[in-house]
């Protein structure tokens, strides 16, 4: 019943999510931990604040996805993996977290939600569900830049499904 509700509501945000994609900013760094470093810096009380108002992405690096040889085994959070949920597997965040995922070659965003641990490969920042990686339209490619934003849950509470 969990996994419906879950695999609902990431459907559900991947819609509200089309076409609502913030640009990258200028921040084109290959090394995601000076991202992250620098978003560390700029929050931090006293120091200057962004003068766009845009917040820093999490990480901004190489996303790959993994599907039918994983379909139906447990994830690192005891889960069964299901290769359509909008779910991914990330190094670092905690389990459950939900990250929004931009695409940086089109645009397309969705919201997936942290249930395994990887990529095991290095170079690599998030690990996306078969699924996921079809609503990013990654198009038969194994890997795409991406951009992460960690996403509050009362940010999730406050995304509206579209109507029909």
């Amino acid at each position: 019943m969990r996994g419906c509700i879950a695999h609902g509501l990431a459907t559900v945000l991947a819609i509200v999510s089309l076409g609502a994609a913030q640009g990258p900013t200028s921040s084109g760094s290959k090394d995601t931990q000076k991202i992250a470093i620098s978003q560390q810096a700029r929050s931090e009380p006293g120091s200057q604040t962004n003068p766009q108002n845009r917040r820093l992405p999490y990480q901004v690096g190489t996303a790959s996805w993994y599907g039918e040889e994983f379909d139906g085994r447990e994830t690192a959070s005891g889960e069964t993996y299901d290769m359509y949920d909008l779910t991914a597997a990330h190094p670092t965040l905690p389990m459950g977290s939900w990250v929004r995922v931009t695409n940086l070659q089109n645009r397309r965003v969705i919201y997936v939600r942290i249930n395994d641990r990887g990529p095991i490969i290095p170079g690599r920042i998030i690990d996306l569900s078969y699924g996921a990686a079809q609503a990013l339209r990654f198009h038969d490619r194994g890997l795409q830049r991406v951009r992460l934003d960690v996403v509050q849950p009362k940010e999730l509470a406050m995304l509206e499904p579209v109507a029909n």
